[in-house]
């Protein structure tokens, strides 16, 4: 047809990007991709890599504690159960702590433990978890003697590496929540602690579905715990409480 003619494309544009724009009588229009196209593309990448990321952490925690979850009939005894605190309410245990410490006594009236060790935060003169832990544990049946508290766990990386250096625990049997059992376990291990985990069942309420959430964001937390591997808020001196308990419960 008159009129058309065959348009070369300039050397700069042959490393552009093309697109198809216009098929007419048989002669194809190229043009480059918009800006906008091009931006959104790098955008998705962009959010594809962040997600990635993000779940990289909960991703290893779940690698690590997987095959160490037991139930209680079912988790090999050891000398010693590891309580993580998880608040108070007017002084006593809130009731994912109760449940916690629930569990606690029945390994140890399974014959699964001999000691517990409760481990929480005693900052303040009017907060005190791990004495409120062994009351609510005594008063179901677990002997004072056979109780050992930790007062400066003041997260679970601190509490897992008091634990080991401060209490002189090899082993363990550590008892939480199921949202938090594998980050527990995946610390304490990189902490130095052979531990198994024994879950703590919950409905699947409003607190439930918060502690899943932030779980996300405490397994950045403890992937960088267990990499930089850092010393607990407070150390201290070593304590001979585990190593007594035990000797008394023969």
């Amino acid at each position: 047809m008159r009129g058309l003619r065959r348009v070369r494309v300039p050397a700069p544009l042959q490393r552009v990007p093309l697109r198809l724009k216009r098929v007419t009588h048989g002669l194809t229009r190229l043009s480059p991709l918009p800006r906008s196209t091009r931006a959104r593309r790098r955008t998705v990448q962009a959010v594809m890599l962040g997600t990635v990321l993000a779940l990289a952490p909960a991703t290893w925690t779940h690698a690590v504690a997987d095959s160490r979850l037991r139930t209680t009939a079912e988790v090999p005894a050891q000398d010693v159960a590891v309580v993580f605190g998880a608040g108070l309410w007017k002084g006593r245990p809130t009731p994912y702590l109760a449940h916690r410490l629930d569990t606690a006594a029945e390994l140890y009236r399974a014959g699964k433990v001999k000691v517990v060790l409760v481990t929480g935060d005693n900052s303040r003169v009017e907060y005190d978890e791990p004495d409120a832990m062994r009351t609510y544990l005594t008063e179901r049946g677990v002997p004072d003697g056979r109780i050992v508290s930790d007062y400066a766990g003041f997260d679970t990386w601190d509490s897992c590496v008091r634990a080991k250096k401060i209490f002189g625990v090899h082993r363990a049997v550590l008892v939480t929540q199921d949202f938090h059992i594998k980050r527990a376990v995946a610390l304490c291990r990189a902490a130095g602690i052979d531990s198994y985990g024994v879950k703590v069942v919950e409905p699947h309420d409003s607190v439930f579905y918060y502690g899943g959430v932030r779980e996300l964001v405490a397994a950045g937390k403890a992937a960088v715990d267990a990499t930089l591997r850092p010393d607990p808020h407070f150390l201290g001196e070593r304590e001979r409480g585990v190593t007594e308990a035990l000797a008394s419960a023969g």
